[in-house]
């Protein structure tokens, strides 16, 4: 049985990449840099692959995706810019993900610096959070010169792709790797530091020139259901994995409640590392899943079983009780609610239970008594918040449309240039 604890794609060879860089058609205004959230131009980094320059390629990325090393192995690719290649309609898409792992790895392997820093500016910029959204933020920052704190509240920096992507899609000294290019620029990155908590507000703002917040989402909600205490939090049992593998609990059949992309992860973990029967359990249809296609495929090439259209509604130790649910009309998300079967009550033998049900939103806000959007921060085009000086982005201004590492490494970015035009005067 393959590792879950492992990689699962392995790096391209020198040999491979140049074959694979060769074939790009190098388009003119190249769909796969439009369907790139942070728009790194694709065929210019193809092109010094190709030609050897992995230094220039890799600066090229660097130029656009600070946390390009990231992106390229959890990038949904098969959405956005492999899924845009010309070749993809008659021919196989260019490799894109596994060549900008490519040029990461050399810059990575020879410690190449992304670009150079500015003269120091004497503006002083704090960032709430060391996720992908506050390190790019952070990064491109200090590449104008301001001097930055990130306050990170774990002991670990990285956020999501340090705790919350398995190992099968990233491993932990990729993120940690980045944590530390962010640190060579000359941010200083304090752990253990909570904005809201140990730091307020008001300290920031009387201490620093501007804020940026990048605090992402809270804790899993509860499922309000008997036996919630038997239940798994699916964001602690990949964290687990990735730090603490040797004492993951295992079992034989295991039950993820939940059907979006960390609901495959946690399935992935427990079918990777033992587990001879999961089901993943969702209280509507495929249709409204909201995991990527090309991860439910996976997973069902995994052998994981679907139980759609299934609600639970308590937690035992012989495993999980549910009812058969219907749907009927939209609700206020759009999507077809759904309703219990009357006499429909089923008992799904589980050893293992895991919920996997989303997260809360950012607390942060309420803390901060920041206008918001649904629960999230609200910030206008310029990711500005309702409180002067403060900037947010990242997973917690999120209000519509899918959150993911891409997005938040292109609110940082963007957000950077909007925090240094305002610190410079518009320069």
């Amino acid at each position: 049985m393959a590792d879950a604890l492992t990689e699962h794609l392995p790096p391209l060879s020198g040999q491979e990449a140049l074959v694979e860089s060769n074939r790009c058609l190098y388009c003119y205004d190249a769909p796969c840099t439009r369907a790139c959230p942070t728009h790194i131009d694709i065929p210019r980094f193809i092109r010094k692959i190709a030609t050897g320059n992995l230094t220039g390629s890799a600066r090229t990325i660097f130029d656009a995706n600070l946390l390009g090393a990231t992106c390229a192995r959890v990038c949904p690719v098969q959405e956005l810019c492999e899924g845009a290649c010309v070749l993809g309609a008659d021919h196989k898409p260019i490799a894109i993900g596994r060549l900008q792992r490519h040029a990461m790895d050399y810059a990575a392997r020879t410690g190449l610096a992304p670009f150079a820093t500015a003269p120091a500016t004497g503006r002083r910029v704090a960032v709430a959070g060391a996720g992908p959204a506050g390190l790019a933020c952070a990064g491109y920052l200090a590449r104008h010169g301001h001097a930055v704190t990130v306050f990170e509240k774990r002991p670990l920096g990285g956020g999501l792709s340090t705790y919350g992507i398995i190992v099968l899609r990233e491993p932990v000294d990729i993120a940690l790797a980045e944590v530390e290019m962010i640190r060579r620029l000359g941010v200083s990155v304090e752990t253990g530091a909570e904005v809201g908590s140990s730091i307020t507000m008001d300290d920031l703002l009387a201490r620093f020139d501007a804020v940026f917040l990048s605090a992402g989402l809270g804790a899993t909600p509860q499922l309000g259901i008997p036996g919630e205490e038997r239940i798994l939090d699916g964001l602690a049992y990949i964290e687990q994995s990735k730090l603490a593998p040797e004492s993951l609990p295992r079992a034989g059949s295991v039950a993820v409640i939940g059907a979006g992309n960390t609901a495959i992860d946690c399935a992935t973990i427990a079918r990777r590392t033992g587990a001879t029967r999961v089901t993943i359990v969702y209280r509507r249809t495929e249709r409204e899943m909201t995991a990527y296609p090309h991860e439910i495929d996976f997973i069902r090439r995994e052998g994981v079983e679907f139980r759609t259209l299934t609600q639970p509604i308590r937690a035992t130790e012989a495993g999980l009780e549910c009812v058969r649910m219907q749907l009927g009309d939209p609700d206020a998300s759009g999507r077809a609610a759904p309703s219990p079967v009357r006499g429909s009550e089923f008992l799904l033998s589980a050893e293992l239970i895991i919920k996997a049900i989303g997260q809360h939103r950012p607390p942060l806000a309420a803390q901060l008594g920041l206008d918001t959007d649904r629960g999230f921060i609200r910030v206008n085009s310029g990711y500005e918040t309702s409180l002067a000086r403060v900037w947010a982005g990242g997973d917690c201004i999120r209000a519509r449309g899918a959150a993911s590492t891409v997005m938040a490494v292109q609110d940082g970015k963007l957000a950077a240039e909007a925090i240094h035009r305002t610190l410079t005067g518009g320069a």
